[in-house]
């Protein structure tokens, strides 16, 4: 035991040895009671401060991390559209933005929409995004729009169906894509996209709730500004992500990004109604691995879709 410990040990004993009966009759139990909360908080401190010299650095990040979790489930209590099950690293990261008044104006718009309407996907979904990666560990973003409004599909990655749910038209054009670009790529049955997601590629709607069978029903509601600040947060404080800009709409809203340290890639949406004008043929997807290894980055694995999470 180190020499402050057995000092402050005599300090506690002292202060709790039996006292003379002249001490007794002189003493204030309210300056009794003062002086021992100032002690105890005295020592407290010190021993946090010593404490935390000894700690490895995994301890420290974890001590911070459950001071971000007590924050973020103080913070969520209060507000409708942050969900406590955020990813820390995205919460640290964006934390500002959820004490905005948008932010605020949302949440109630959300608190009134859950009372009246089905709204997709699950409130413990709709940051699945911000799970699948710490936010400095993102290799490529794929942005999309607006959440699949059917039920059972939406589950917080853009583009994203969960299993058992027939695959949407955008996505089997993307799997088509796949086809021709990547070498031993093979259409799965399925439209999970978690496979990707765990590599680093975000798969990220700039609105992240719908109403059932409602298309752009949360449209203009602030979730825009939210993934707007994701989007420009990647941009200034990483190098070296690959951006998917399908559409005029995704193209819009990445003019942010800092084309000098990322790699932009641009071309028509996946959709039925556009995919041949540009998407098909476009080999983003090669061409993504081709610069991430040119940066001595990991390459991602497009045909790692498992049918179940691993």
């Amino acid at each position: 035991m180190n020499a402050f410990r057995m000092m402050a040990q005599r300090k506690i004993l002292s202060f709790f040895k039996p006292e003379s009966k002249s001490n007794k009759r002189r003493s204030n139990s309210t300056e009794v009671v003062h002086v021992e909360k100032r002690l105890k908080t005295t020592l407290s401190a010190e021993e946090v401060q010593s404490s935390a010299k000894q700690l490895s650095p995994a301890q420290l990040k974890q001590l911070e991390n459950n001071k971000l979790q007590a924050k973020l489930k103080l913070q969520a209590k209060k507000t409708r559209a942050l969900c406590p099950l955020i990813g820390l690293s995205w919460y640290k990261a964006l934390e500002t933005e959820f004490t905005k008044e948008y932010f605020q104006k949302l949440s109630k718009f959300l608190e009134n929409e859950q009372q009246k309407y089905t709204i997709y996907p699950p409130q413990d979904q709709v940051y699945l995004w911000t799970k699948m990666c710490e936010i400095d560990e993102v290799k490529v973003v794929i942005l999309g729009q607006d959440p699949y409004h059917g039920q059972n599909q939406a589950h917080g990655l853009a583009f994203s169906v969960q299993e058992g749910v027939t695959r949407p038209p955008s996505l089997i054009n993307i799997y088509k894509e796949l086809k021709s670009d990547i070498p031993g790529f093979t259409p799965p049955l399925h439209g999970n996209l978690t496979g990707w997601a765990k590599q680093g590629v975000l798969l990220l709607n700039a609105c992240l709730t719908v109403r059932a069978q409602q298309p752009n029903s949360h449209k203009d509601q602030g979730w825009e500004n939210l993934t707007d600040a994701v989007i420009k947060w990647l941009s200034c404080n990483l190098s070296d992500i690959v951006f998917f800009l399908w559409g005029s709409y995704a193209q819009k809203k990445g003019a942010v990004i800092d084309k000098k340290k990322h790699f932009v890639l641009n071309c028509a949406h996946p959709s039925p109604l556009s995919a041949s004008r540009g998407f098909f043929g476009c080999h983003h997807f090669s061409k993504a691995n081709q610069y991430l290894v040119e940066k001595g980055k990991k390459p991602i694995d497009w045909k790692y879709l498992p049918i179940k999470e691993e």
